[in-house]
């Protein structure tokens, strides 16, 4: 594949928060503008997508299926690799991360159990310090993937939307809770056909975003996304501040406090 191995000496803590890289990315996966969503277009691979910096022993790495399809077999994978994305050339990326990019890299990979990664579901997923891969699904009992996975030098989270999962976004770990009930925004009998006018929901990719946060100002959600966001984590997904309101910017003017009262708001 032409990447290169990074040593854990040029490894340095991580001070950013978790993004997906912008350019180390299968062939059918659309990022959002803050590389928080990834998407996979269309078939069922070619979904492979990196973080953007290495990820430490022990770190969580938190995100939400957004999107579950059926009609395919076999779902999400998650696992670590030494390739550091910044040195993959994206054409060369193999169409699955399990067995191809296992066999072609340093790369520890394994599926989410089937049925733990369906629509709104939150999955965490780490290495420990002896090299064992471990998944935690809407904070139930952790389980163990892989043990197999060599420390030593810098790790790199690696997913696959593959199969019946179609959308994932990083979630922050720090956040104050996390839901673990399948949202209505995102299960295939309320996905709505695609709405081409306006700038398009940066979390579901399918209505129009139409929506403002209080006090952050971020325009990226559809009305659905955003009062659920707004009600499961309370904080923005794109600058992670605390969402104090919810305003639509289309349509009446109200204003959705945070205990979920309607206010007219004044002309």
């Amino acid at each position: 594949m032409g990447a290169q191995l990074t040593s854990l000496a040029d490894a340095k803590a991580p001070q950013e928060t978790l993004r997906f890289h912008a350019e180390a990315k299968g062939m059918q996966v659309h990022l959002d503008a803050q590389r928080c969503t990834a998407r996979r277009n269309a078939t069922f691979h070619d979904g492979i997508v990196f973080s953007q910096r290495p990820v430490l022993p022990g770190e969580r790495v938190v995100l939400r299926v957004v999107w579950h399809e059926g009609g395919w077999y076999g779902g999400l994978r998650v696992g670590f690799t030494r390739l550091d994305p910044a040195q993959v050339s994206a054409p060369s990326l193999p169409p699955f991360v399990c067995p191809d990019l296992e066999l072609q890299s340093p790369t520890w990979a394994a599926m989410v159990p089937e049925g733990c990664a369906l629509a709104g579901d939150v999955v965490c997923f780490w290495v420990s310090r002896r090299g064992r891969l471990f998944v935690r699904v809407n904070g139930g009992r952790r389980l163990l993937l892989r043990k197999d996975v060599l420390m030593g030098a810098p790790l790199w989270a690696v997913m696959d939307v593959y199969g019946t999962t179609k959308a994932i976004a990083l979630l922050d770990p720090t956040a104050r809770a996390f839901p673990s009930t399948v949202p209505g925004a995102f299960s295939d009998q309320a996905l709505q056909p695609e709405d081409t006018t306006g700038e398009e929901c940066a979390v579901c990719f399918h209505h129009t975003a139409n929506t403002y946060l209080v006090p952050c100002g971020h325009t990226h959600l559809c009305s659905s996304c955003a009062l659920r966001i707004f009600r499961d984590l309370a904080s923005c997904p794109v600058c992670r501040r605390e969402i104090k309101a919810v305003i639509p910017v289309r349509g009446p003017p109200t204003l959705r406090t945070e205990e979920g009262h309607l206010i007219q708001m004044a002309n």
